[in-house]
């Protein structure tokens, strides 16, 4: 059996022995208070070059929503623009958390990149964020151009409960015609119990009681496909997809899942997974080398089928 990545062992053993509370003994302010669980101190420069950072807006379904937009350095011409949704199960999580991922991904892809602060819940539940992840991403294709990117190549992204955000924007009306969606262990089944989440029920960063504090604040609706976008009567027609799950994730097999069903569906799709890697692999690279190995190695696939790299 694949043993756990040694550096992320590392962590979780520091991370035992300071004796703090499980996730799902804290509220939602102490979750969010808590930042990231790595890369809080690393030099933004570490996460790869960009040109230029700027904190903007990006109209969400009501009102507008935070954003910020990375420049990638180098290239020649309007580079394709992805609208990046970060993860924290839909209840926590902000431009700040994600920001070294968002600087790796304009860096690797060669994209520029728009991250998008959603509503969060239990202030604003189901169907708060995928509904802000469509508008924004409506918004991002109408003004590709006045951005400076080309407007043929627009490409959602997210992990967690950002993979299941682009997802659902990739399987709206404003997701008709996008170029690349790329989706880092997503949560797209609606919670429904695959074997991986037996066997990762105390799974480190993310176990099943976590899956259920975020599910009990956020009140998704199985019924719904923009919680489950899994259920999709049909996946003809999305966009080409990257697809990266980790070995000990409850999330795993249904990434996998909603992979395979793409590609029955007839949709190019690159599924990668990393026997040896967590939940929330994709920042963690500061600690991790095969986290950062992983990890760019997913936005590099994506800028392949953008046509950027």
């Amino acid at each position: 059996m694949t043993q756990l990545d040694p550096q992320i062992a590392h962590l979780v053993q520091r991370y035992a022995a300071a004796g703090l509370p499980p996730l799902s003994a804290l509220t939602p302010a102490q979750v969010r208070s808590g930042g990231s669980l790595t890369g809080a101190d690393v030099d933004p420069a570490w996460w790869g070059p960009v040109s230029a950072v700027e904190d903007t807006t990006v109209p969400g379904a009501v009102g507008d929503l935070p954003a910020r937009l990375y420049r990638p350095a180098g290239g020649d011409g309007a580079p394709p623009v992805v609208v990046f949704f970060h993860g924290g199960g839909w209840v926590t999580g902000d431009l700040d958390t994600h920001d070294g991922q968002a600087r790796m991904l304009a860096a690797e892809s060669g994209a520029v990149v728009v991250s998008v602060a959603y509503r969060l819940a239990p202030e604003d539940p189901f169907p708060a964020a995928p509904d802000d992840a469509v508008s924004a991403t409506a918004w991002v294709r109408e003004n590709a151009a006045r951005l400076g990117a080309d407007p043929e190549r627009v490409a959602v992204a997210g992990d967690s409960a950002g993979g299941n955000l682009a997802a659902v924007a990739a399987q709206s009306p404003a997701g008709e015609g996008l170029a690349a969606q790329l989706l880092v262990y997503p949560a797209v089944s609606g919670g429904r119990e695959f074997p991986s989440v037996r066997e990762n029920a105390d799974a480190p960063v993310l176990d099943v009681d976590a899956l259920r504090w975020f599910d009990g604040h956020y009140r998704g609706d199985p019924a719904d496909v923009r919680y489950a976008p899994l259920d999709a009567p049909s996946l003809a027609g999305q966009p080409p997809a990257v697809v990266g799950v980790a070995g000990f994730d409850p999330l795993r097999d249904e990434g996998t899942a909603y992979a395979e069903a793409l590609a029955a569906d007839g949709v190019r799709v690159v599924l990668r997974r990393y026997d040896d890697l967590v939940h929330g692999f994709f920042g963690m690279g500061p600690v991790s080398a095969a986290a950062d190995r992983a990890a760019r190695q997913l936005c590099r696939d994506l800028g392949e089928l953008l046509g950027s790299r």
